[in-house]
Formats: structure tokens, C-alpha cells, sequence
């Protein structure tokens, strides 16, 4: 609204509070005749197109066609046929403006009355009946179609919006509406393109009822309310999406404009991509029953493919029993506020599919577990969210198993947790032979990438004593390439190519045979046999307690045999030093073990098929 006492309209210079922040003066500033506007508030500025933009939260091309049916120009169109295809539309969407005006007439009429009364105890004034349009369908079976063809409309056309539909047995065309309450269904631009009717027959098979497929109308690419939601979350408002007609009407009315709902239909990927447009993160508001759960469930299904980098969902269940208009009229906005405050993000859902009511007493069901949830997290394209979705999940998975002892982030330091006889040992404390064994996984890793899904339980719960190995450890695992081009280029996109190449510049990494050779055996052989020791090494830390078991999953013979072999010099060297001796020799590679560490050592061969018996061992 213009300030009269301040605008000086005869020489184009308009002032207004702004219409992009809450304001009382008027710091919104018009030179109409350069087509200019400034805020000297929240200085927002541009041009007509800027605004119609900002304000409508429009792409450009929207924008200049709204400012262009003002004006009333014709946009070109690249299509030869473009025109032809838009008096088309022009003229259908004529007709569907006749249809809102004849049910909005019939809604006034005593044919209305148990319809009027069906909204006004769902709490709609009739200001809000007006606001949105509704209307009514009488119980008669060629009333539209009659008074559209008294209007001078052909029944081709009629019938082309979905109005009317053929007699099969050859008879007139009649009204696809009839004994219902009457939602038109806009586009983003407001245009009447279809509608929803609700039936006031209880008997009535369809409860809700839209028309069919048109050239106006495509159910799977429209959302109800798009237009005036796009408005208000262009304003900062949180995306809401509900279930229903109603509940939109309701929720926007009470003070949630930015709200939306599907057609009729569970939500569709392009319904998906408009919700995205509109905003960063909707919030899925589905009523609390077990149908609301499950088309919860279906959406985050359909979302988790899709998902980018600052573009997701929220999800917020209602009471059970209720939805988002019982909910306002039972507590009012507040409430509906505040659980559209606490709505959960997508990775909760996902969880408590698959965890809530599931006994996880025995290893086979954790595995199941295990199973279910990486399954759903290889649906996940982009690999930058896939490792954060990982990492959210491993730590609700160490909260399940672990409740009485706190979870570490992947990347932050943990010190070892040593005992009292080996808390002086160079190892523990992660010296330079850890640190050349944990370069040679990695290495190993980044040559065979496929085998990182192999050793995935380990890696997930091996704490690396090098930083930038941690790292690289959580880069691994969210990589998506099987081959060693494609790893290293996605490695070096997250990390950086300086960080490699200190990978490769480390000390004896040239003279590992599984790096030498393009065996794939070898290269699982390595690593198992690396880790194994790693993990032998840190007897005391957390690791150990963990991963022996997880270690087993992928012990095979030839890592059995390197085992057996790397035993029997523990054994030997046991018996040649004295009883008195801190330390062993492991022959051939020089790796020294305190007592300690061997019986950490005994524990990771009972966990892989060793029963400890002194042959074998």
C-alpha cells in the first residue's frame, strides 16, 4: 500500500512499508520511470522482473510471463505450434473459470445447504469459503454441462477439461461432479486447471474424487495451493505439505500459508523436484495413523535417490488419530507450531523403520540389521551425503549396542585406552609402524576399491592413530566408483590431492607387493592380514572389543594360513625369552608384542576359528 502523505505519484515516486520484512514506516522506495525500487531497510533492490521474482519466489521466465498477461502482451514462443497450443489452453482454462463460478452459485442455493453446513463445522467462516473458492456440485447429472453449453461452450470442450464424461450406452454426456463439495485446483500461476470434489454421500464409493488426466491437468506434476504457498515461502515461511484439501485450507488459514498437498496421489518425484524449487527442506506434515506412517515411509523412500546437498525433508507426524485441521481446531496454531518445530530429520525416519518393535537379541539379526540399513543407504546417489547418512547411522547403531558409553565422531582424535602394562608401549600410542600399516590399507583400499565393502565393518570401527588417515578412512567409505581411477578422483574431490600424495610419499609403501601386483587376492590378503594386526596391536583400546568379531566376517584361507604363520613365531619367540621378558619377536617383519598385546593377539585367533589348541596355534 502506498504512502500518500510521502509518494509524489505524478512524478513516479512511490513510497510503501516493504513488502519483504515487517515494517511500519515506509523505507520502500519506486522511481516508477526508471523501473527501479530500493529498500533503505533490509536494502532489497532490482527491477519489475527482480520484483515479481522476490516476491512470488518465481523463477525469471515465470516472472516476465505474469508481467507480460498483465500487460497484456503475448510471450514468443520457439514452438511453431506454441501459439496455437496456448489459445488452446487460453480458452480451456475459460471454461474452467465458468465451472468455478456455476458450483461457487450452486454452494448459495438450498441444494447447498448440507454442504454449507459440512464446512462451516469443520470450522471454515465464509470469508475463507469465498478466500478459497469452493463451491458445490448438485446431485443432478447434466446440470454443468447444461448450463456450460447455454454459455455457448461446445461439449468437445466440456469434456476436454474433465467435466463431462461419454455415456456408455450411448447416451448424453453428464457431469463427472455430482453431489460434492467443489475444490478448485490452481497452478502456480492461479488458473483453474482442475478440480477436487468431496463427496457428501457417505455411501458414496470415492470419498474424494479429482478430475482425470487433461491437457490442463496432470495430478503427478501439481501440487493444490502451489501458487500461494511459493508466494509465502519466498517470504521465509517453512514449506509444509499435507495430506489433504483441507487440511491445506486449514492450516493456511491459520496462519501457515507456505502449505501444499499431493493430488489424490502418494507423492510423486516431480512433485518432489516443485517441492524443492519452493524450498530447501519441506516438512512432510502426514496424519498420525497407520496410513499417514507408511505414505511417510513411501516418500522418504522415493527422496532418499534424489537427495543433494542442502536439499532434503523433514518429517512430522501428527498425534495418532489426528490430522494437521483436528490438531488446530482441538489445541489451535501453537501446538502445530511447535511440532512443526521438532520435525525429524529424514535419517530418524529411516532408523526407526528399521529398528522400532525389531529384537535384536542374536548376531543374525543384528546382521539383518546391518543389512537393511546399508541397502538403504546405497540407494543414496550423492556420495557427500551418503557418508554423513553412514556416519548418522553408525552412531544410533553404537547407541543401540553401546547405551552406557559415549560415541566418537569419525575424524576425532581418541587416545587408546592402553592397561597399566603397556601404556609405555611405542605402538599403542600409535608409532611409526601403525602409521606405515594404516597407509598400506588405504593405499591397498584406494588400488581395490571394491574391496572396502569387503572390510567395511572393520573400517567403520578401526581407529586409525593418524588424522589424516581417519579421514581418509571416511572418505573410503562413502566412495561409490568400483575402480581405482574413479576412487582416487572421488578421494581427491573430498580431500584434497596434497593429502595423496603424503599418503603415497609414505616410508616402505613402494614395496608392498599388493601394490606392485593387480591380484585382487592379494590385495584382500594384505589388508586382512594389516588390519589383523593393527588390532592385535592396540590390545586394550576400544577397537578390539568391537572388531575381532567383525575381523572373522572376512577371513578366509589364505588369511587363516598368514595367521597361523605369524602364531607360530609369537609362539616360538615365547618360549625363547625369558619369563621375565616385556617383549616378543614376531619373525619375519620385526613386529614387537608385550604380554599384553599377545593375549589380545590369542583373542583375535579364538574370534576367526582359532580354539587356542597348541598344535594349530
Amino acid at each position: 500500500m502506498w504512502d500518500t502523505r510521502k509518494s509524489q505519484q505524478g512524478k513516479g515516486d512511490m513510497w510503501a512499508p516493504c513488502p519483504f520484512h515487517q515494517e511500519k514506516t515506509a523505507s520502500f522506495h519506486v522511481e516508477d520511470r526508471k523501473g527501479f525500487y530500493y529498500c533503505f531497510g533490509c536494502h532489497a533492490k532490482g527491477d519489475a522482473i527482480t520484483f515479481v521474482m522476490e516476491s512470488e519466489n518465481v523463477p525469471f521466465i515465470e516472472a516476465v510471463k505474469i508481467l507480460a498477461d498483465e500487460a497484456g502482451m503475448q510471450v514468443p514462443e520457439s514452438d511453431p505450434r506454441a501459439k496455437e497450443k496456448a489459445d488452446r489452453r487460453t480458452i480451456l482454462i475459460g471454461v474452467m473459470d465458468e465451472a468455478v463460478k456455476f458450483f461457487r452459485l450452486q454452494l448459495r442455493t438450498g441444494d447447498g445447504a448440507a454442504a454449507r453446513a459440512y464446512l462451516e463445522n469443520r470450522g471454515l467462516t465464509s470469508d475463507a469459503i469465498d478466500r478459497w473458492e469452493l463451491g458445490f456440485a448438485p446431485d443432478d447429472w447434466r446440470r454443468l454441462t447444461d448450463h456450460l453449453k447455454a454459455k455457448g461452450i461446445a461439449p468437445d470442450l466440456i469434456a476436454a477439461v474433465g467435466l463431462s464424461k461419454t455415456s456408455a450406452k450411448g447416451g448424453e454426456p453428464y457431469d463427472t461432479f455430482r453431489n460434492r463439495i467443489m475444490f478448485p485446483i490452481r497452478d502456480a500461476r492461479g488458473h483453474t486447471i482442475a478440480f477436487g470434489g468431496r463427496a457428501m454421500d457417505p455411501n458414496d464409493q470415492a470419498k474424494y474424487l479429482n478430475s482425470p488426466e487433461t491437457e490442463l491437468f496432470d495430478k503427478g506434476r501439481q501440487l493444490y495451493n502451489h501458487g500461494n504457498a511459493r508466494a509465502a515461502a519466498g517470504r521465509d515461511a517453512q514449506l509444509v505439505v499435507a495430506e489433504g484439501y483441507m487440511d491445506v485450507i486449514a492450516l493456511s488459514e491459520a496462519g501457515f500459508g507456505a502449505t501444499v498437498a499431493p493430488l489424490g496421489t502418494a507423492v510423486t518425484e516431480d512433485q518432489l523436484n516443485l517441492l524443492w524449487r519452493i524450498h530447501d527442506e519441506p516438512v512432510i506434515a502426514l496424519d498420525g495413523d497407520t496410513a499417514g506412517q507408511r505414505a511417510a515411509m513411501r516418500v522418504m523412500d522415493l527422496a532418499l535417490p534424489l537427495l543433494e546437498a542442502g536439499k532434503s525433508l523433514r518429517f512430522c507426524l501428527m498425534p495418532e488419530g489426528k490430522d494437521p485441521d483436528d490438531l488446530l481446531r482441538a489445541e489451535g496454531p501453537e501446538k502445530m507450531r511447535d511440532l512443526l518445530g521438532r520435525a525429524r530429520p529424514m535419517v530418524d525416519l529411516l532408523w526407526t523403520r528399521e529398528t522400532d518393535g525389531v529384537s535384536l537379541d542374536s548376531p543374525e539379526r543384528r546382521a539383518a540389521l546391518d543389512k537393511k540399513l546399508k541397502a538403504a543407504l546405497n540407494r543414496i546417489k550423492d556420495p557427500s551425503i551418503k557418508r554423513h547418512y553412514g556416519e548418522a547411522i553408525r552412531e544410533r547403531r553404537y547407541h543401540l549396542f553401546n547405551p552406557r558409553r559415549a560415541w566418537v565422531p569419525k575424524g576425532k582424535a581418541v587416545a587408546p585406552v592402553a592397561v597399566t602394562s603397556t601404556r609405555s608401549s611405542e605402538l599403542v600410542m600409535g608409532g611409526e609402524g601403525d602409521r606405515v600399516r594404516e597407509a598400506v590399507v588405504l593405499a591397498v583400499l584406494m588400488k581395490h576399491p571394491h574391496l572396502i565393502e569387503v572390510f567395511e565393518p572393520v573400517l567403520e570401527k578401526a581407529e586409525f592413530a593418524d588424522p589424516t588417515h581417519r579421514r581418509l578412512v571416511s572418505c573410503l567409505l562413502s566412495v561409490v566408483a568400483s575402480d581405482a581411477e574413479g576412487c582416487r578422483r572421488e578421494v581427491e574431490g573430498i580431500v584434497g590431492g596434497d593429502t595423496l600424495e603424503k599418503l603415497y610419499a609414505t616410508r616402505h609403501l613402494g614395496v608392498v607387493p599388493a601394490l606392485r601386483s593387480n591380484d585382487p587376492d592379494i590385495a584382500r590378503q594384505c589388508i586382512a592380514e594389516e588390519l589383523a594386526k593393527l588390532v592385535a596391536r592396540r590390545g586394550a583400546a576400544r577397537e578390539v572389543e568391537e572388531a575381532l568379531t567383525d575381523i572373522g566376517a572376512v577371513a578366509d584361507e589364505a588369511l587363516t594360513w598368514r595367521l597361523r604363520q605369524a602364531a607360530q613365531a609369537l609362539e616360538r619367540a615365547g618360549k625363547s625369552q625369558s619369563e621375565d621378558k616385556r617383549e616378543f619377536n614376531v619373525a619375519p617383519n620385526g613386529v614387537r608384542l608385550d604380554r599384553d598385546e599377545v593375549s589380545a593377539f590369542d583373542r583375535l585367533l579364538s574370534q576367526i576359528g582359532f580354539d587356542g589348541g597348541s598344535d594349530e596355534k
